[in-house]
């Protein structure tokens, strides 16, 4: 008898789970993508304990015809292709047939499902990837799918899952994605019984941006699109005050599908060329439409990874799109006068809660927790109870106490909800003179807060051009310029100025490539490995397109002869070799990117630098020249030139304008509640 053999079924399944389900969040990515394709409006995850011990999809799509239900679990069923020609235009999240047989194979899986106008649904139910019972069962239209026990059966699976927290945080970013992926879609995520995000599903992009990052997030966001005749590029990037310490934040979706694309993710990273710090990375959210013949989604069967056709021209427009929308904006950045503003002591703060909600209860009023977090796109009826005034009951939704402790709670959505609760006039009162609940007051509908307009942080142009026309005043410490203009005061980084002063015009120097030269007294011979010299040569043409014009020397050696006159006198050398390790580390370098990478350099060695002393003379022409670079507003590096103080800043900053009064738990006395 031979000793090959074909594997049983569960077997292959759970082989072909180990590259489909690594952990729980793969369960719902998978069972989420199931719904989408289904053309769900709403979808409910609901987990415990981080998916380990169990995890429930609910939607409202089409649902499993009773017929298919069993078929489903069948290892490459699908109704999304039929057809070779099909696998080359994949329009849908899923199309392999792998996931449910996966997930049935190391797991303990219900799934309840019914078609619209069927009398009744379906139930089946399988454990190791065997079915354990397919009944009739009652269910509205849609899907209800439970997973527990996961990894049962592959307890090794189970040693290299991470902390509860840990795949907690992956499943909730798997779900932030899908959201940002789709925001006509109302998501819901409850985990151990405690809602963690709500989407409201009205197809409001930036709104889903800031359930997720946060209102003031979502504030700073610009909405981008460009197209040319293969690719329409749309989305929103964050304002280059806006960043994070990784590429995490940054969502690229291929016709509504999350993926992973590095040159995709540098072409948003270049969009924003030189006005990003080193080593901070925007907030994005863009999504690409495209022929699905132009991508490959076949390429992993998790369906991170997709090959594109035409991807640098694609890059290009994405780069160019961004580029283009944050040149319109004012990027000083303004001062931030709340951190000059007294806060309130948490210990007191904490007692006068305690009371107030103290008063509330006497009142009957159900207290809501206001410490917890109010989405803007969730719509939260504020909270119902039941009180009496003299002999009658009425049924009256009461808002509970709202706690202001800073000027920025303002914009809260908890306080949106009570400024949109009384901003009608001809509504009931619901308190009497003496603060008790009204007897004909009549119940309130739920606040909608669905529609939040999320505009943008408009900072005018100070009505004279993008940027102000700085009156100079003095300098502070060597290092700081003091200027004013008509709406407030400016702070100069004479430095950071200079620096963007120079790169501007060495990057037009660089791009002449003049034939000026000047000679070295003794050659610079120049030795390298030999991989490095091999990348060197390959780029020989590049280096040359800025003046370098290295000659072979020998194996693994060149020569350089002359340099550009534009070197800096006393750092020739080290400036030839800093240009060559940027070939040989970004290898794929343009003659572009690499002009510019010189000219940052060139117009860094060349700036003023700090505990530099200039006469108002020279002063005057710095802040005279800023404003004529195309971007005044970032060094090279991508720090500040300057920052901004604006009247009304000041004038807190020295309280002659101040905060509303912060109450204090000593303020009141008993009989006040």
């Amino acid at each position: 008898m031979g000793q090959i053999h074909e594997l049983n079924d569960i077997l292959a399944d759970q082989i072909a789970a180990g590259e489909v389900i690594e952990r729980p969040a793969s369960i719902v990515k998978e069972l989420v993508e199931n719904s989408l394709d289904a053309q769900s409006k709403r979808v409910d995850i609901i987990v415990e304990n981080a998916g380990l011990d169990s995890i429930r999809v609910i939607d409202d799509g089409q649902g499993i015809a009773a017929d298919d239900v069993e078929l489903a679990f069948k290892r490459h069923a699908t109704s999304k292709i039929n057809s070779r020609q099909d696998l080359f235009r994949v329009q849908t999240m899923g199309f392999r047939g792998e996931a449910l047989p996966s997930i049935a194979s190391v797991a303990d899986v219900e799934l309840t499902t019914a078609i619209a106008d069927a009398t009744a649904g379906r139930t089946v139910h399988l454990r190791g990837g065997k079915l354990v019972a397919n009944q009739p069962a009652p269910a509205r239209r849609g899907t209800d799918v439970r997973v527990t026990e996961l990894f049962f059966n592959t307890p090794a699976r189970l040693k290299y899952l991470k902390s509860p927290q840990t795949e907690l945080a992956r499943i909730t970013d798997i779900i932030n994605r899908l959201a940002l992926a789709n925001p006509q879609v109302a998501f819901s995520f409850t985990h151990n019984g405690k809602e963690i995000f709500r989407s409201a599903g009205n197809d409001n992009l930036q709104q889903v941006i800031a359930t997720i990052y946060g209102i003031q997030a979502g504030r700073k966001m610009l909405a981008v699109q460009g197209t040319d005749n293969d690719f329409r590029v749309t989305g929103f990037v964050s304002l280059p005050e806006l960043t994070r310490a990784s590429r995490q934040y940054i969502t690229i979706m291929i016709n509504h599908r999350y993926v992973r694309n590095y040159a995709l993710t540098k072409a948003i990273i270049q969009g924003y060329e030189s006005k990003l710090m080193v080593g901070r990375y925007p907030v994005a959210v863009i999504n690409i439409d495209l022929d699905p013949v132009l991508v490959d989604v076949n390429v992993h069967p998790a369906k991170r990874e997709v090959r594109l056709s035409k991807e640098d021209q694609l890059a290009k427009l994405i780069a160019q799109t961004i580029r283009q929308r944050i040149a319109q904006e004012n990027l000083i950045p303004d001062v931030d006068a709340d951190r000059f503003t007294p806060q309130p002591d948490p210990d007191l703060v904490d007692d006068l809660n305690r009371r107030l909600n103290e008063a509330a209860a006497s009142y009957g009023v159900d207290q809501a927790d206001t410490a917890g977090a109010s989405s803007a796109a969730v719509t939260s009826p504020l909270p119902t109870s039941t009180a009496k005034a003299g002999a009658d009951t009425v049924d009256s939704q009461i808002p509970a106490p709202v706690i202001i402790h800073q000027s920025s709670e303002l914009n809260s959505a908890r306080m949106k909800e009570f400024d949109a609760r009384y901003q009608d006039e001809s509504l009931p009162a619901l308190f009497n003179d003496s603060g008790r609940p009204a007897a004909d007051s009549q119940p309130t509908a739920p606040v909608q807060t669905e529609n939040l307009e999320l505009d943008v942080h408009d900072k005018s142009d100070q009505e004279t051009g993008r940027f102000p026309d700085l009156q100079y005043i003095g300098q502070l410490q060597g290092t700081f310029l003091l200027a004013q203009a008509s709406d407030g005061l400016y702070i100069v980084d004479q430095h950071a100025a200079q620096e963007r002063i120079n790169y501007e015009r060495y990057r037009q120097e660089i791009g002449q490539v003049s034939a000026d030269q000047q000679t070295f007294l003794v050659p610079l011979v120049l030795n390298y490995s030999t991989v490095d010299a091999l990348t060197i040569s390959n780029h020989a043409d590049v280096l040359a397109s800025v003046g370098l014009h290295l000659e072979h020397f020998g194996q693994n050696s060149f020569l350089l002869r002359s340099h550009p006159t534009w070197f800096k006198e006393g750092q020739e050398e080290d400036t030839v070799r800093e240009m060559i390790d940027w070939i040989i580390k970004d290898g794929k370098l343009t003659v572009q990117q690499f002009r510019m990478k010189t000219a940052i350099m060139m117009s860094c060695k060349r700036a003023i630098k700090a505990n530099h002393h200039l006469d108002d003379r020279e002063a005057r022409a710095l802040l005279h020249r800023l404003p004529q670079c195309e971007n005044p507003f970032n060094c090279p590096h991508g720090r500040p030139v300057t920052v901004h103080f604006n009247d009304r800043d000041l004038e807190k900053m020295f309280k002659r304008i101040q905060e509303a009064h912060v109450p204090y738990a000593d303020d009141f006395d008993d009989h006040d509640f």
